[in-house]
């Protein structure tokens, strides 16, 4: 009979459960897709994008340049780290040593050949020239540039007796100029003919010009510049060189001053051999020499001794 009849005990908990909650199925739906989701996300992980072969590139480019470095500037490494034996720059204990010594012992290490010489002023303070031991030390030291003079008035006060003392100390010496730009150039070449008498074994006289004028165009300074180095030329009898800035030089002097013999500064990390058209190369200006307080301008002349010795004033 119709009123007796039960459903089945299996068809009745299906539909009972889908009526209280219909959205159950669907539950059971997404819970079985989930993991092929994780799976799709998990084999991401191993493609290659854009970005991870620039971050790839940028480390292999990092690690080959700190491995040309390091070979390039392995002398200085190799000193650093207490296995350097050259007794030419074997001098400073670790604890002494500097980052920045790095460069000047690399440098030192492929010169040789060259000879080596410093420059000092009034900033030295009084230098004991009976304490430099010139064939020792960082770097053997054979000659010697001394400010003389600044602008149309100026004298340094420790040039006469840098002058005399550096000769009985048995440096080949040189004495240069600072220029001021914005000053008459005649007045300058006076104040330095007044006050250097160049004498026989003297290096031809420098002119240090490294700054643009204020008060005055480009094209005023290199004349100038011209009428100073033509009075200075005509009263020794010898072209003088010119000190200047690797930039500054480029920039600024180059095209007109290409006849004149070069000393050129440049501290840059990755200059370690004097270039062919530098005839000295200031490398660095953190020199340490017995007899000198604080630090010193270090330089390189593109030859050896009996090179140097020809360019001495006859």
């Amino acid at each position: 009979m119709a009123g007796q009849i039960k459903p089945s005990g299996n068809n009745g908990r299906k539909r009972t459960a889908a009526a209280r909650n219909p959205m159950d199925a669907v539950r059971t739906t997404r819970t079985v897709r989930k993991p092929a989701t994780r799976k799709k996300k998990t084999s991401a992980k191993g493609t290659l994008t854009p970005l991870k072969i620039l971050k790839y590139a940028f480390i292999t480019l990092l690690v080959s340049f700190v491995i040309a470095a390091g070979y390039r500037y392995r002398h200085g490494f190799l000193y650093y780290l207490g296995f350097k034996t050259d007794k030419r720059i074997n001098v400073l204990t670790k604890e002494e040593r500097k980052i920045a010594d790095l460069r000047i012992y690399e440098i030192v290490s492929r010169h040789k050949d060259r000879v080596f010489g410093m420059d000092v002023s009034h900033y030295q303070g009084k230098i004991q020239w009976d304490s430099i031991e010139r064939s020792k030390g960082d770097f053997p030291l054979d000659f010697v540039f001394i400010r003389a003079t600044a602008g149309k008035n100026a004298t340094d006060t420790e040039f006469l007796r840098n002058w005399k003392n550096s000769k009985n100390a048995g440096f080949i010496r040189g004495a240069y100029h600072y220029y001021r730009p914005d000053e008459n150039s005649v007045l300058q070449a006076d104040n330095f003919i007044k006050t250097v008498t160049l004498h026989k074994g003297d290096l031809p006289p420098v002119i240090d010009i490294e700054k643009v004028p204020s008060g005055q165009s480009l094209d005023s300074l290199k004349s100038g510049l011209k009428r100073y180095l033509a009075k200075v030329e005509k009263h020794y009898g010898v072209k003088p060189i010119i000190y200047s800035g690797e930039s500054f030089y480029t920039d600024f002097l180059k095209e007109e001053f290409t006849g004149y013999n070069l000393w050129i500064a440049n501290y840059s990390f990755f200059e370690d051999e004097i270039r062919k058209e530098w005839l000295f190369w200031q490398f660095t200006d953190k020199g340490a020499v017995k007899g000198i307080d604080g630090t010193i301008d270090v330089n390189i002349y593109n030859g050896g001794l009996q090179d140097l010795k020809q360019l001495q004033i006859p």
